[in-house]
């Protein structure tokens, strides 16, 4: 998607911006689309840029910081399920099969991570109490309030399952992933399969 269209204007005006500059107006767009289209909270270096940010907000956050990896704040549009990555594609095809649709999922080196309703994390050990897993040695973990994961373009995060007008602005309530999830987790651990 060409994010200029939503903004009526080139972020970086219609100057020649070589191979380097190009790069780094295509790190500034996805950034603007994740404030401005996706309405959530990024963070480049430091500097937190908020939902509805300006193109202006976005372009003078990259020049003071343009090598920063772009991570998403949770805790205010959504909150992370943390899993192993094996466990997280296990989930995915399960849930594939049980027509859940996830919202958004990120991967990065080792862990799956599956953006769900706001307030995810401090409901968890109820959830997975009332799921029957609180009791399971689960590699499971909740980002919220006052969070953040990396953000595609960042070098060691990509979109599993990239973010659309429904799910971005709307994740899943935690409880319809989380026994597909415990379970994968659960089935990852060889000592612990068979036993609950």
């Amino acid at each position: 998607m060409d994010l200029d269209i939503l903004f009526d204007s080139p972020i970086f005006g219609s100057r020649s911006l070589g191979p380097r500059g190009r790069v780094r107006t295509a790190r500034c767009r996805t950034v603007a689309e994740y404030t401005q289209l996706w309405g959530w909270t990024a963070v480049l270096g430091g500097v937190e840029l908020p939902p509805g940010s300006s193109q202006d907000q976005v372009h003078q956050a990259w020049q003071r910081c343009p090598a920063a990896e772009p991570r998403l704040r949770t805790g205010n549009g959504f909150d992370v399920l943390d899993v192993p990555h094996a466990a997280g594609f296990r989930a995915l095809e399960r849930m594939e099969r049980m027509g859940v649709r996830p919202g958004p999922v990120l991967g990065t080196p080792g862990r799956a991570l599956f953006l769900v309703a706001p307030d995810t994390a401090a409901a968890l050990p109820d959830l997975l109490y009332r799921t029957g897993w609180d009791d399971a040695a689960l590699d499971l973990g909740c980002h919220g309030a006052g969070g953040a994961v990396p953000a595609p373009p960042a070098t060691d995060a990509r979109w599993l399952r990239p973010p659309t007008p429904e799910n971005a602005a709307r994740p899943p309530e935690a409880r319809l992933l989380l026994g597909a999830l415990a379970y994968a987790c659960h089935r990852g651990v060889p000592e612990l399969v068979g036993r609950r």
